[in-house]
């Protein structure tokens, strides 16, 4: 295996882990969104381009960055309509 391709999975599976811990740490839905689609795309990013660089086809590359960019459109797609169902229902931001 890559060595750039191991470092770029070690570092997506890190970032998935980080949005992990934000979803059980942070205290409301809108600040569990943002550490969830922040860093699980971030993740999924690094995770695609290790997979890539793996399979070393410029063809399964490209796919795999489309995929990448869907998958990106849609989490922000979701997320904007979870906050704003939470907010619809009087879920407030959380304030210091």
């Amino acid at each position: 295996m890559n060595w750039l391709a191991l470092a770029s999975l070690a570092l997506g599976a890190f970032f998935f882990l980080a949005g992990t811990v934000g979803l059980l740490r942070f205290p409301d839905v809108h600040s569990r969104l943002h550490a969830l689609t922040k860093a699980d795309n971030v993740g999924l990013g690094f995770l695609l381009f290790g997979l890539a660089l793996e399979v070393g086809s410029p063809l399964v590359g490209a796919k795999l960055f489309v995929i990448w960019c869907l998958v990106l459109l849609a989490s922000a797609s979701v997320s904007h309509v979870i906050a704003r169902a939470a907010l619809r229902r009087g879920v407030e931001p959380w304030q210091r």
